[in-house]
């Protein structure tokens, strides 16, 4: 018996979601989401600090100190920090991005005071011991190499390498062989201490949890930090344009594929219309209907795996396509990608590709948060970012108040800018590559 249409309990019970904030002495900022359906509770603190923040010596030094953090407190070893966690079946990691980082637990609901305890422990006191420096950076001389064996790891590095240039936001956030080789304990430290400071921390906490317990929580296990007199660090807004041009880099590989990345640059992340550009990027290659994916390889079978990204940061960014292919389709998936990249910058995209992706970019949005690990990023990410935690009925509103005239515009301002790309594959210099690509810088 076919059972009538209803409306899901998790849509139903996502209305009752309720975001707060609360800002300490300090410039300490608490934003909670509280998701009451959930059993769960994911902690972040997010810091306002990421690999751009480092000068060209210490290269990857805000992650080689994520990694170290970790080893041990004043009160508790690696050992310690480990066996905490995996005793309530919870989660214990930390991530490194351009612009920040962030550190997390998700935890059930009842052990929300340990997941806290256990993030704000390994934030504020991780030791940076000199026995730990060592240990961990053969870890992160690992990690290089793993990047290395990775093509489109290693091709998204070079990629921002070739938009941005010697611009902070074009270097590797793992750092380098030589600069994580020879960076000292002391400068590690130095960093910690200068940097995470809470005017430029974000404590979010989502889950089946309450906005106050959370606030009394991060008061207890932050203390001393709390000093009054501080206001939080404002978002980074446009810092002015990047100087130089987009150019050409080239990874010599006897691989079985070649692989490409080619973009242009774009505003940053609060460009008033980020939306817009949001739409075409699913337009271009977001999806199995996107044009990109259906003439690559729907129509012709030129290549596997081939889609668009955006990477925003506070004063810049690129639109971006990936393709990866046998080394003899290369040239005619090159020339097609720049072809579909062309013709929508001349006509722009349908009215049906532009319902298409809005619809596309709604879905994802709000399918997207249905664990309270996915909403504890994002309310953090937008407090960091924009100063405040936003609703996602807001953001689905911008979503649909995008009009396919504001798209093409987008289209036709960007995609007629100068191209950047990096190649990776059996290709010796730029005699090597199709014209498009030999043109570029």
């Amino acid at each position: 018996m076919q059972r009538p249409p209803t409306r899901s309990r998790t849509a139903a019970e996502n209305d009752k979601t309720e975001v707060r904030r609360t800002v300490l002495p300090g410039g300490l900022r608490v934003v909670t989401e509280r998701v009451p359906h959930v059993r769960s509770a994911s902690v972040g603190v997010w810091v306002g600090v990421g690999s751009r923040d480092e000068g060209r010596s210490v290269a990857g030094a805000a992650h080689f100190l994520e990694h170290l953090l970790f080893k041990s407190t004043p009160t508790r070893s690696a050992v310690d920090i480990a066996r905490a966690v995996d005793a309530v079946g919870g989660e214990l990691n930390a991530f490194t991005a351009k612009e920040h980082t962030c550190y997390y637990a998700h935890v059930l609901d009842t052990d929300l005071e340990l997941g806290l305890d256990l993030v704000a422990d390994v934030v504020l006191r991780g030791r940076c011991a000199i026995e730990d420096v060592e240990v961990e950076r053969d870890v992160v001389l690992e990690e290089i190499a793993m990047r290395d064996d990775d093509p489109e790891d290693t091709l998204g590095d070079e990629f921002l390498s070739a938009m941005f240039g010697e611009h902070p936001v074009g270097r590797p956030v793992i750092g380098s062989i030589d600069s994580v080789s020879t960076m000292s304990r002391g400068q590690l430290q130095s960093f910690h201490q200068r940097r995470y400071t809470p005017e430029r921390m974000v404590v979010a906490v989502a889950g089946n949890v309450d906005h106050d317990e959370v606030v009394a929580l991060t008061r207890a296990h932050f203390g001393p930090r709390l000093a009054a007199g501080r206001d939080p660090v404002a978002p980074r807004g446009g810092r002015g344009r990047i100087p130089g041009k987009p150019g050409l880099r080239m990874i010599h590989r006897d691989s079985e594929q070649s692989h490409l990345l080619l973009g242009v640059r774009t505003p940053g992340r609060h460009w008033e219309h980020r939306w817009a550009l949001a739409v075409l990027n699913t337009a271009l290659g977001g999806g199995l209907s996107s044009r990109l994916f259906q003439q690559i390889r729907e129509s012709r079978g030129l290549a596997y795996s081939v889609y668009s990204t955006v990477d925003s940061f506070a004063d810049g960014g690129a639109l971006s396509v990936y393709a990866g292919c046998l080394p003899e389709r290369f040239a005619e998936v090159a020339a097609l990608t720049t072809e579909v990249l062309a013709e929508v910058a001349d006509n722009g995209i349908t009215a049906e590709e532009c319902r298409i992706a809005q619809g596309s970019l709604r879905g994802a949005l709000v399918l997207g948060l249905e664990d309270s690990a996915s909403r504890m990023n994002r309310i953090g990410r937008n407090e960091l970012n924009y100063g405040e935690p936003r609703a996602l009925s807001e953001s689905l509103a911008q979503i649909e108040a995008v009009t396919l005239e504001q798209v093409n515009a987008v289209a036709a301002k960007l995609l007629s800018r100068p191209y950047g790309a990096a190649v990776l594959g059996p290709h010796r210099g730029r005699r090597s590559l199709p014209k498009p690509l030999r043109d570029i810088g």
